[in-house]
């Protein structure tokens, strides 16, 4: 199994499982699944809304002796509602309550965008914090300090751009560990990948298989869908494998993490084992050669020009 590994000689399985979009009454059982099958990276967030049942999962591989907690690495994120130095705390402590875990591997900032701490999700501009009000510097203060105190082990963010980047490295301090973005062969973002490595930064891809099952008011007319491109599907074929097992492959031979989504056994075991392909030179390039720069997840859901998201500013391209 690839890994990744951080500055202290800690590694992280570079394949993980994704529970983003995993009903309740199902995730429980793919965790424990995935466990048994060889999964040992875990990825959640509390606006997930199931990691209560993620950690009835992962206490239930333990205590059945599968898995030690030294075993696995789990990874979660802070919502946009606790960006606020005096938030944060409760929030990984919620989070840890719920997973019924001493301390998360990694955790990260979910979005570059701040909400009023009494707010989930904002129906209105009101429910918003401008970044003026709540700086991404007071939000990385805050995360820099629950890893001093033991919380969690490795902190980083999730959906920045190198600008985004930049700023938090400029502060000095701890750089960020890690960015989880988009990324799939419609969406390769090349430049933000060679960046984060250069800057000792890891790479998770999300929707590595295009998130198809995601809202529908996430979804659009005309948005690309990786496992139906005609270049994956006969290389599909000509390894013997399934288009998500290509898409798996190439995220890791890219040299990043990925955590493709499933609560299906089959399909949980089909991911894993899409860890076995290689991938040759030639196929990398004929998959590098197919990038849109177009993404799935854009962000416009998080519009408040007001005060100061818009799609421009988020992605700043």
């Amino acid at each position: 199994m690839k890994s990744l590994t951080y500055t202290n000689g800690d590694n992280m399985p570079a394949f993980g499982l994704g529970t983003w979009k995993s009903a309740p009454g199902e995730v429980k059982n793919a965790v424990i699944e995935a466990v048994k099958l060889g999964y040992r990276h875990i990825d959640c967030a509390a606006i997930y809304e199931n990691e209560n049942e993620v950690g009835e999962g992962l206490q239930q591989c333990i205590e059945d002796g599968i898995v030690t907690r030294e075993d696995l690495w789990v990874t979660s994120k802070l919502w946009n509602n606790a960006h606020k130095k005096e938030d944060a705390r409760p929030a990984i402590e919620k989070t840890l309550s719920d997973l019924r875990l001493d301390y998360i591997d990694l955790y990260l900032i979910h979005w570059p965008v701040a909400f009023r701490s009494d707010v989930i999700f904002p129906e209105n501009t009101a429910g918003y914090l401008s970044p003026d009000e709540v700086t991404p510097e007071e939000t990385w203060s805050a995360m820099q300090a629950l890893q001093k105190e033991g919380l969690t082990k490795h902190i980083g963010v999730s959906n920045f751009s190198i600008k985004k980047l930049q700023r938090l490295i400029n502060l000095g301090g701890q750089n960020p560990e890690m960015n989880q973005v988009e990324l799939h062969p419609y969406l390769q973002q090349q430049g933000l990948v060679d960046f984060c490595h250069a800057h000792e930064i890891h790479v998770t891809a999300y929707s590595p298989l295009g998130s198809m099952d995601r809202p529908d008011n996430m979804k659009k007319d005309g948005e690309p869908i990786p496992l139906e491109n005609e270049v994956i599907k006969r290389m599909a074929a000509v390894h013997g494998a399934s288009p998500a097992q290509i898409l798996i492959i190439w995220a890791l031979e890219r040299g990043t993490s990925v955590i493709p989504k499933s609560t299906n056994p089959k399909r949980l075991k089909e991911n894993f084992e899409a860890q076995k392909i290689v991938l040759s030179e030639h196929e990398m390039a004929q998959i590098a050669a197919l990038d849109e720069h177009k993404r799935i997840i854009d962000g416009s859901f998080f519009t408040a020009p007001k005060k100061g998201y818009t799609k421009e500013t988020l992605w700043d391209e």
